[in-house]
């Protein structure tokens, strides 16, 4: 995918491994670079060449002029098959909306079921933002599982059935900017009144890392959730930065870093400690030498149009459908 005639953006050949146990995938931006890898791999180990990458870990990929994309849709129907929901109707989102789960209801009597759905379910957020925050809440509870946990777990892969082929496109029209957009929901854990933050991070057109997360810590007011769910998506750009410079990609440009907090952005772009900053922590001002020594830029975005949301409550089906393709989810089996 990458040029070696673009030395602005991607620098000089290189390869690029990624191993799991014996399992490889090679890469690069110079065909033989990677042929000269291979060679030496040949001459070390017994290695078996299964050509361009079909598979790889229960992730099917699949490449096109319009890029790459990835998808986990056999493993999606397993695990539908193994909760023995072949045969339900599907339904249109993964958690209901407002819906908040507690320790409340009767614990369950299999609770390793639970687990292991949940495990397979956190496996498949690889290629499923759209199911990052239920997953997100779900795990919470993997030591006492509870029957409301477990309806809310079904009622996840029930969703599944709807669109098992859905994944994500990493574009080759690609301009390779960064841009993040991060939100928060203050105080929305009902267990500890602690906030649960998500932030999407996109190179170019593609979305490549996003998280759903409660804080640690409580936040006193919704712009101190704000500022601190800031440091989390500033760290990841910083990141991503070096990643992305390791393997070719250099940015001579700054981030782009969305928010739709006024006050949060104002605490950020403020070199002047006060009132209002002085009970957050010293660490968490990072994000203004990132500010002045320009790697970040941040800008204001409207709450409606606030992608994160997705990650940090559950929304309902006029909100949700149109939210999954702003962040790129797509299943090119079945176009919509």
């Amino acid at each position: 995918m990458a040029s070696t005639t673009d030395e602005g953006k991607l620098g000089k050949s290189f390869s690029a491994l990624l191993i799991y146990v014996d399992d490889i995938l090679i890469t690069g931006n110079d065909p033989m670079s990677i042929v000269v890898t291979k060679k030496f791999l040949h001459s070390h180990f017994h290695l078996k060449d299964l050509g361009d990458l079909k598979y790889f870990l229960s992730i099917e990929v699949s490449a096109s002029k319009n890029g790459i994309f990835i998808s986990q849709r056999k493993y999606a129907l397993e695990i539908i098959e193994d909760a023995g929901l072949l045969g339900t109707a599907p339904i249109d989102t993964p958690m209901e909306r407002g819906l908040k789960l507690s320790d409340k209801s009767d614990l369950l009597k299999d609770q390793g079921r639970y687990r292991r759905l949940v495990g397979r379910l956190i496996y498949l957020t690889v290629s499923r933002p759209d199911i990052t925050y239920v997953v997100h809440v779900l795990s919470q509870f993997m030591h006492q599982p509870r029957k409301a946990h477990m309806e809310a777990a079904l009622r996840v892969v029930r969703y599944l059935k709807n669109a098992t082929g859905q994944g994500l496109l990493f574009s080759s029209n690609n301009d390779f900017r960064l841009r993040a957009y991060y939100d928060s929901d203050w105080a929305s854990c009902p267990l500890t009144r602690r906030s649960t933050i998500g932030y999407c991070v996109f190179l170019g057109p593609s979305l490549i890392s996003w998280k759903s997360k409660r804080q640690k810590t409580m936040s006193l007011s919704s712009v101190k959730a704000e500022y601190r769910a800031m440091i989390g998506t500033c760290c990841e750009l910083t990141w991503l930065r070096y990643l992305l410079r390791d393997l070719g990609v250099l940015h001579q440009e700054p981030a782009l870093l969305h928010c739709d907090n006024k006050a949060a952005l104002h605490i950020a772009t403020n070199p002047v400690f006060h009132e209002r900053t002085r009970h957050i922590e010293m660490d968490y001002h990072y994000i203004r030498d990132k500010i002045q020594d320009g790697s970040i830029i941040t800008r204001h975005v409207s709450s409606a149009h606030q992608l994160p949301d997705i990650l940090t409550k559950p929304l309902g089906k006029e909100i949700f459908a149109p939210m999954i393709r702003k962040l790129g989810v797509q299943d090119i089996h079945f176009p919509t």
